[in-house]
């Protein structure tokens, strides 16, 4: 009987392990949620486009993607498109963009083991292949004038941890591979309402974000370049 319970002791042990490393990764699978809308972008106080985003489950895994439509006194009319495709733990699967100014340039990257393939075709040029390695599958993809990708980022952050975490980094319209610092900063207030910070840092820049309490993306600031984008 004393080897039968302590048996049965032991099964009992194992399933509830079990059953706790199962939560738990449930837990860090369920880093997105569906988010759709619409930020407003200023510079210097001064509204100079739109980025309108939708962020959804696909083919088992997320899909980002952020249209921006661009006006500056002293530039042409931009418009860029991105689409990111994620795997449940935040791993960029692919990426495409697509810049429509006075050219159209764009490329496409495919993310596999820590590699960046990008394929960049630039008008009235060849196509241009280049890899990137990094030494890991989550990397956090943060392209120019696209800024739900901040709200990506905010989601792949693990809270549970806190702290000050750093990840590999790709601006992949400059073809620029880096690193970034992120930290939550606890409560902040903007306009009035209360929000969670969290930091975005690289060595030159950085990156104010304001999350409501799901931890979407509802303003961000860049004090050094007097950028502020909100959502509307």
């Amino acid at each position: 009987m004393r080897n039968s319970s302590k048996s049965q002791m032991i099964l009992c042990l194992l399933a509830a392990s079990v059953l706790s490393l199962s939560t738990f990764a449930q837990k860090r699978a369920a880093l997105f949620a569906p988010d759709k809308g619409k930020f407003t972008i200023q510079l210097d106080g001064q509204t100079v486009g739109h980025e309108e985003f939708e962020i959804a489950p696909s083919s088992g895994g997320w899909a980002a993607h952020g249209t921006t439509d661009l006006k500056t006194a002293d530039a042409p009319a931009t418009r860029v498109t991105g689409t990111l495709t994620l795997q449940p733990d935040g791993a960029p699967i692919s990426y495409e963009w697509s810049s429509q100014a006075e050219k159209t340039n764009g490329a496409r990257i495919l993310f596999a083991n820590g590699v960046a393939k990008i394929t960049l075709q630039m008008q009235g040029a060849r196509p241009f292949e280049q890899d990137m390695t990094f030494n890991t599958p989550i990397i956090a993809v943060l392209d120019n004038n696209l800024y739900y990708q901040y709200g990506v980022l905010a989601r792949v952050y693990d809270w549970s941890k806190q702290g000050t975490q750093t990840l590999p980094v790709l601006i992949p319209q400059e073809l620029t591979p880096g690193s970034v610092n992120v930290d939550a900063t606890g409560p902040v207030t903007a306009k009035g309402k209360s929000y969670d910070g969290l930091r975005v840092a690289t060595s030159d820049l950085e990156v104010l974000l304001y999350l409501d309490s799901n931890h979407r993306l509802m303003l961000l600031e860049v004090p050094a370049a007097k950028v502020a984008v909100f959502r509307d």
